[in-house]
């Protein structure tokens, strides 16, 4: 199997997709620092895009990716690729249909998240942090 086909097939998350499915690893430039800082997050495939997003709460992540949207997507399950990409900003539609899938999941027990209070969208739509990632290589890019 080629490259890219063993990357996409990593990057496919759906809904039923497992939490080791969901995790990559990102590394970022510190907003302050300008050190790389290297975290663990899951992404989300929603209509052909990938997104990252996070609680409603301030997330050093996003700082970095505000201040330097440069960045690299280190892929773990099925495929151990380094990805360079772009954080883009989302406006509210997207933020709203991606938050709805993101939500859906607190109550997938195999995920950990059964069990979670149920989350306020509004608190998540107003202080959730979201970005979309555009992958550099433009064979990696929604269609």
């Amino acid at each position: 199997m080629d490259e890219i086909a063993s990357i996409r097939r990593a990057l496919d998350v759906r809904p039923q997709s497992s939490r080791a499915e969901r995790t990559i690893d990102i590394t970022t430039t510190g907003a302050r620092t300008g050190q790389p800082r290297r975290i663990e997050i899951w992404f989300h495939h929603v209509d052909g895009r990938w997104y990252l997003s996070g609680m409603p709460r301030g997330r050093s992540w996003y700082a970095n990716l505000t201040a330097n949207p440069r960045f690299i997507v280190h892929l773990k399950h099925g495929a151990a690729f380094d990805l360079p990409a772009i954080a883009r900003p989302v406006d509210s539609d997207t933020k709203r249909r991606v938050l709805s899938v993101v939500l859906a999941l607190q109550n997938r027990s195999d995920l950990g998240t059964a069990g979670v209070p149920p989350q306020d969208p509004e608190e998540w739509q107003e202080r959730s942090p979201m970005v979309e990632i555009e992958f550099d290589d433009a064979r990696l890019r929604a269609r």
